[in-house]
């Protein structure tokens, strides 16, 4: 495992930042040459600390202005029963995020969509129409105040 140490950390603490900076201006910041900063990159991307980069999209710009926390439970508690649900719902395009959690439900889910009518339709017509699901309850998101994914 790739050693965590302070120029490491900082490398990730940037890159988190800015998955975009370039390694000359990444070196620059940490105190590193840029060959040494990108031979850590590459070990930190190696070791699968890195997992990849990517694009964090707008979800009101993109049309999505309702946001909501769904959690379900399943009328059973089997491993068929867990991999019939998370099949229908990977394919759900609403469905941005999908946890399975322990406690009182077993699923987690980031929901957006354009409003609240159409959170309506997807909440009937594709949570509904999953015959594991047993509980749906939704948590409307009114702000983020802090949201790390962005």
């Amino acid at each position: 495992m790739t050693k965590l140490d302070r120029y490491n950390r900082e490398i990730l603490r940037e890159l988190q930042s800015d998955g975009r900076i370039a390694n000359s201006e990444l070196a620059e910041r940490i105190g590193l040459s840029p060959s040494a900063c990108l031979r850590r990159v590459q070990e930190l991307e190696s070791s699968g600390l890195i997992k990849g980069y990517r694009a964090v999209l707008n979800p009101e710009l993109l049309g999505n202005h309702f946001i909501a926390y769904v959690t379900i439970g399943l009328d059973e508690h089997s491993t068929e029963s867990q991999q019939a649900f998370e099949r229908a719902i990977n394919v759900a395009e609403e469905v941005k995020e999908c946890h399975n959690m322990t406690g009182a439900f077993e699923y987690l889910l980031r929901i957006e969509t354009h409003d609240i009518k159409s959170f309506k339709a997807f909440h009937a017509n594709v949570l509904g129409a999953i015959p594991q699901v047993r509980t749906i309850t939704t948590h409307v998101v009114m702000d983020s105040p802090k949201d790390e994914r962005c």
